[in-house]
């Protein structure tokens, strides 16, 4: 499912000044022969963002066994970190496939031998088309899925591959919903793109999917009556087609961010056992392999206070206090350029040594390199400049998307952890 080879060979890639926050005695070396030196998390520079190794093996391992006892496939969003090396850990722990957003990611993943790719997006950009419809036509285990959500999409890519004598491109009808994102907005639009993707001599239908995510950002009960009514309208998208004879003799259905799965099985669930068609149900989930301490740490079903197995975060940030200005207000050496701030703030949770941070100590603000934490309570001696404090975060791709390298340490929650990994990213 993917070239362990080329994984493995990141480890011999030269670090060097460009990769931020890594101590200037690393560059020179390789990963490798640096990770032999014992590093450790206090030689690296603020900003910084590290991965805990321990929390990755468990949230993998928590989401693939969740999604085994539901009876669905796994193809985890791979757009979250970019990363093939958390990517091979997924693919070994089960996934189904990796799920992408673009072409390019798509000749990325293809770099490392991804077999197996959803693309949950439309893909009628010329270039990376006809490059796609090279690879199925030059490698025959190689699968690919890519969306549709209207008829003029069809003919677009039909037009392309026109002049090509390519297999046929899998394509998943994509069912939207009311002020949602992409998407055929009522299952009769939807039923059209099923059967111009049939008359294709150069497309296959594969199946229906979308994303519920786009539909609610909470779990109030109308957020929730949202997603459920929208996943069963997909379930009733999908029996049209079987009863029409639109399939061949396979078909997926997909659905599941990484904030509604639970209601993703509940709903979707009895496709892959009932009559008809053979159908398998595929989960996109792609944040649960950091989690979070912010968005998806309140609205993941995965989470302390909805199961016996949680999510953990195992993502962090690490900032350095750089100017006390005035009473209440420390101005930390990290911003926009380093953390994600787009689905919350960053949220301050200890000092690293001996420092006690107040509780109620709350980031109000970020500028481009600059966090402001503000202080309820002043004390002349609380974080003093030079202290380090460690940043919970929310929201795991506009994390990594900041990162061309990321360390990864042996534990996250003690006062100096070991740095027993460098975690790659393609952005």
């Amino acid at each position: 499912m993917i070239d362990a080879a080329a994984v493995e060979a990141l480890n011999q890639r030269i670090l060097g000044p460009e990769h931020k926050a890594l101590p200037p005695r690393s560059w020179g070396h390789t990963v490798e022969s640096f990770l032999t030196t014992d590093p450790r998390l206090s030689e690296f520079t603020t900003p910084l963002l590290t991965l805990d190794r321990s929390r990755i093996a468990s949230n993998i391992s928590v989401m693939a066994d969740w999604a085994a006892r539901a009876g669905m496939l796994l193809a985890p969003h791979g757009k979250t970190s970019m990363a093939p090396q958390l990517w091979k850990q997924q693919l070994d722990a089960g996934s189904w496939a990796i799920t992408l957003a673009t072409g390019w990611q798509v000749q990325v993943a293809r770099a490392f031998g991804v077999e197996r790719i959803i693309l949950a997006n439309a893909e009628i950009d010329p270039v990376a088309l006809t490059w796609i419809a090279a690879e199925l036509d030059s490698h025959t285990t190689f699968e690919f899925y890519c969306w549709a959500d209207s008829v003029a999409t069809v003919l677009e890519m039909d037009r392309i591959l026109a002049a090509r004598g390519s297999r046929p491109v899998s394509v998943i009808v994509e069912l939207g919903g009311p002020h949602g994102r992409t998407g055929a907005r009522t299952a009769e639009e939807a039923t059209a793109v099923a059967r111009a993707i049939a008359a294709s001599s150069r497309l296959t239908l594969a199946g229906v999917g979308g994303y519920e995510g786009a539909l609610s950002h909470d779990r109030s009960q109308r957020g929730l009556e949202a997603v459920r009514t929208y996943l069963d309208n997909v379930a009733d998208l999908h029996r049209t087609l079987d009863a029409e004879g639109l399939y061949g003799e396979h078909a997926i259905v997909t659905a599941g961010g990484s904030a509604y799965q639970d209601l993703v099985v509940d709903r979707l669930r009895t496709l892959a056992t009932g009559e008809g068609v053979r159908t398998d149900v595929v989960l996109r989930s792609g944040a649960y392999v950091v989690h979070d301490d912010g968005f998806y740490s309140q609205i993941s079903p995965l989470t302390p206070a909805r199961t016996d197995a949680p999510l953990m975060s195992a993502m962090h940030g690490w900032a350095r206090t750089v100017s006390r200005p005035e009473p209440g207000l420390a101005l930390l050496d990290a911003g926009k350029r380093d953390f994600p701030f787009d689905e919350g703030m960053p949220v301050a949770q200890h000092v690293r040594g001996d420092e006690i941070l107040d509780p109620g100590a709350e980031v109000t603000a970020l500028n481009d390199q600059h966090a402001f934490l503000r202080l309820p309570a002043e004390d002349a001696t609380a974080l003093p400049v030079g202290t380090v404090v460690r940043l919970g975060l929310s929201h795991p791709c506009t994390a990594f998307d900041k990162w061309r390298l990321v360390p990864v340490v042996d534990d996250a929650d003690i006062d100096d952890p070991r740095v027993v990994d460098l975690v790659h990213t393609f952005f």
